[in-house]
C-alpha cells in the first residue's frame, strides 16, 4: 500500500524472477473520485491494483464540492465525509432577480473541499490494498505492438518512457482524458466553469451557513452558485464553451451583486466539462473509461461527483472480470456488460438531464417559476439531492413529472 513517485516507482514482483515486468491485474489512471472508487472496488476483491496520478496529492480541482445522496450511497463502507457544511436551504434567483428560498427539515446535501475529499477516497483505496504512484504522467495505452507481451495484456506507457503492464485498465483521467481518446469517447455538450474560492469574515460566513444560492444566468444554459464552506465561499458560474468572455463577465457581475467584490479570492480557476454522446463508447478491448474521462455527468446541473463515484465503482468491478478473462471474446462480453450497466442507470439519468438542459436553455424563467412556486417540483428537487430518487426514476414512475417534461419539451 505504498505511495511512490515517478522516480524509482516499481511494482511488486508478482513472484517473477525472470527479469520481465510484473503484470498488474488492474491499473487505474487518475486518482480523482472516479479513479479512487475504481481502485477501491478492484482492490477489495484482493486483486493487484495500481493507481496512477500525475499530480501530488492533495491537489485542488475546480468543483463546487456538492455531495448529493447518490454520492453518499456510492462511498466505501465506513467512509467519513470531510464535510465543511450541511445544506438545508436553497435560494433560487433568475439572473439576480425574483429570489426565493426553499428550506428542508432534513439535510439536502453536504459540501466538501475537493483536496480533502479526494485524498480521503485515495486513502480508502490504499487501505483496501491498492498501490499509489504520484507524479506519474501517462502518455498512452497500447493493446497491440512490441510493448504488449500477449493478448491478455495492456501496456500503459508513461511519459518517462517506462511501461506498466496490466490485465485491465480503467481510464479516470478527467475531461481531457488520454485514455478516453484511446477508447474514442465522443461528446455532445462542452461547458466552461469558472470558480473563485473567497475567504470571508465570520459575519459573512454566518449569513451563508447551511444555505446555497443557485442563480439561473443570463446566457443560455448558464447558472451560478454560492457554496459555503466554513470561512470560505465557493462562488462559480458555468455556461457553454465559446462564450468565455461573457462567462467571465457573468462571474464578475455575480460576485459584485453578492457584495463579495471587496474580498480577494484565494484561488481563481476554470475547467471544461464534457457530456458524452449517447452512442459514445465506454470500452475498447481491455480498457474502460469512467467519470469525466467517459463524459459522464448530469447535463443540466453538470453535477459530476456522483457520476464519477458510481461509474468508478462499476468500472473497478468490471475491470476485475476483464482481468480474469482468458480470451478476447470473454473480455468483450465483460466490457459490454459494463457498458450496459452504465447506460441503463447513469445513461438514463443523463437523458432526462439533457432534456431538462434543453428546456432550461430556452426558458430559464419557466423553470425558475416551477421550482420556486410549485411545491411538487421543489419536493422532487429535494428528493433527487437527498438521493431518495433520481431524475430517471422520477420521469419513469411519476406520470405528472413525465407529462410536465413532455409539455416543456414542446
Amino acid at each position: 500500500m505504498s505511495s511512490q513517485n515517478a522516480e524509482g516507482a516499481g511494482g511488486r514482483n508478482d513472484g517473477r524472477d525472470d527479469g520481465r515486468e510484473p503484470v498488474w491485474d488492474v491499473v487505474v489512471v487518475g486518482a480523482g473520485p472516479a479513479g479512487a472508487s475504481a481502485a477501491y472496488a478492484a482492490a477489495v476483491t484482493g486483486r493487484r491494483v495500481l493507481l496512477l496520478e500525475k499530480a501530488r496529492l492533495p491537489r485542488y480541482k475546480t468543483c463546487g464540492g456538492g455531495i448529493i445522496g447518490p454520492s453518499r450511497d456510492a462511498l466505501p463502507p465506513g467512509f467519513e465525509l470531510p464535510l465543511r457544511d450541511r445544506v438545508h436551504a436553497v435560494t433560487f434567483s433568475l439572473d439576480g432577480r425574483f429570489a426565493r428560498t426553499r428550506r428542508s427539515r432534513t439535510m439536502l446535501f453536504g459540501l466538501v473541499n475537493r483536496p480533502d475529499f479526494d485524498q480521503a477516497l485515495v486513502d480508502a483505496a490504499r487501505k483496501a490494498g491498492a498501490e499509489l504512484w504520484e507524479g506519474v504522467t501517462v502518455s498512452r495505452v497500447e493493446q497491440h505492438g512490441p510493448a504488449v507481451p500477449d493478448r491478455r495484456t495492456v501496456a500503459v506507457v508513461l511519459a518517462d518512457g517506462r511501461t506498466v503492464l496490466a490485465r485491465a485498465v480503467v481510464g479516470a483521467d478527467g475531461s481531457a482524458s488520454r485514455i478516453g481518446a484511446h477508447v474514442g469517447v465522443k461528446v455532445d455538450q462542452v461547458d466552461l466553469g469558472l470558480e473563485a474560492e473567497i475567504p470571508v469574515p465570520p459575519e459573512v460566513a454566518e449569513d451563508w451557513a447551511g444555505r446555497v444560492l443557485i442563480d439561473w444566468g443570463p446566457l443560455p444554459g448558464s447558472y451560478g452558485w454560492v457554496f459555503p464552506k466554513g470561512d470560505t465561499l465557493t462562488v462559480g458560474v458555468i455556461s457553454a464553451r465559446g462564450e468565455g468572455a461573457a462567462t467571465k463577465r457573468y462571474l464578475e457581475d455575480f460576485i459584485a451583486r453578492l457584495g463579495l467584490a471587496g474580498f480577494e479570492p484565494e484561488i481563481s480557476s476554470g475547467h471544461l466539462t464534457r457530456c458524452r454522446s449517447a452512442d459514445s463508447p465506454l470500452t475498447r478491448g481491455r480498457v474502460l473509461v469512467c467519470g469525466d474521462a467517459a463524459g459522464l455527468l448530469e447535463p443540466w446541473t453538470r453535477e459530476g461527483i456522483s457520476f464519477a463515484l458510481r461509474s468508478g465503482r462499476l468500472a473497478g468491478e468490471w475491470a476485475v472480470r476483464i482481468a480474469e478473462a482468458h480470451d478476447a471474446v470473454d473480455a468483450r462480453r465483460q466490457a459490454l456488460n459494463y457498458a450496459f450497466a452504465v447506460k441503463s442507470g447513469l445513461g438514463v439519468e443523463m437523458g432526462v438531464g439533457g432534456r431538462l438542459h434543453a428546456v432550461f436553455a430556452r426558458r430559464p424563467g419557466t423553470l425558475h417559476a416551477v421550482l420556486t412556486g410549485f411545491r411538487p417540483a421543489w419536493n422532487a428537487f429535494a428528493k433527487v439531492t437527498r438521493g431518495t430518487t433520481t431524475l430517471g426514476e422520477l420521469v419513469r414512475t411519476h406520470p405528472l413529472a413525465r407529462r410536465a417534461l413532455d409539455a416543456m419539451d414542446r
